[in-house]
Order: structure tokens, then C-alpha cells, then sequence
């Protein structure tokens, strides 16, 4: 289970990735698709 902390350094951690991407659309799309897919499992399975 994660804990506030947690979320909280994931959500920075996507804000930094995607700013050092400096529009490299190639990379903001696995950025996405990494943080998307973990979004998609957080919401389906909010107590893990």
C-alpha cells in the first residue's frame, strides 16, 4: 500500500521527467504511458 509520501514523490518525479524531456514528444510519450498505466492501476486498485 502507498502512502501519502509516496504518491507525492511519484507526482514529482512525472513533473521533473517530463520537464527534463524539454518536448522530446518520443519521450513524453513513455512518460505517459509509464505514469498513465500507473494512474489506471492506482484508480482500479485505490487500497494498494
Amino acid at each position: 500500500m502507498k502512502n501519502k509520501q509516496d504518491e507525492t514523490s511519484e507526482g514529482l518525479n512525472q513533473i521533473f521527467e517530463i520537464i527534463n524531456a524539454k518536448g522530446d514528444t518520443g519521450e513524453l510519450e513513455q512518460i505517459m504511458e509509464q505514469y498513465g498505466e500507473d494512474s489506471v492501476q492506482q484508480q482500479e486498485n485505490p487500497t494498494e
